[in-house]
């Protein structure tokens, strides 16, 4: 008998008083789901990547103008090289990039192109030359 006035004394929620609760809970996570959104990827840089890789590998695959393998191991011979393709070699990254987007090609001997401004999503591609490594940074305008 003692043991019945125990659990009589005891309060117990109903059962579809905690289903409603939880029901509750799920509806207000949803709505908030709605509400505040998801942002979405930002999947600027990994195309800035490609950007900088498909120029990259233009510059890489083009005959040389005066002599050399390619024309990156053209411009990056010498110093007096580069000095004398400077101008054609950022014409011509200009050309490969979209409208919107700005570079810059760094060599062993000098880089063209703009200067990288700092806080912005930037994507990069690297092409290795028998007297040096070329590198292209892109960002969009």
């Amino acid at each position: 008998m003692a043991e019945e006035n125990r659990t009589a004394d005891r309060g117990q929620l109903s059962l579809s008083v905690v289903e409603a609760g939880v029901g509750v809970v799920l509806i207000l996570a949803v709505a908030m789901g709605f509400a505040l959104g998801v942002s979405p990827p930002d999947d600027r840089a990994a195309q800035l990547d490609l950007y900088a890789e498909d120029a990259a590998t233009v510059l890489a695959g083009e005959p040389p103008r005066h002599g050399g393998a390619t024309r990156l191991s053209e411009v990056v011979r010498s110093s007096e090289a580069f000095e004398r393709e400077r101008a054609a070699l950022r014409r011509r990254v200009a050309r490969i990039l979209p409208d919107n987007l700005m570079f810059r090609l760094r060599t062993p001997h000098g880089a063209v192109g703009f200067r990288k401004p700092a806080g912005v999503a930037v994507g990069s591609a690297s092409v290795t030359t028998q007297f040096g490594d070329v590198t292209i940074w892109v960002w969009y305008a």
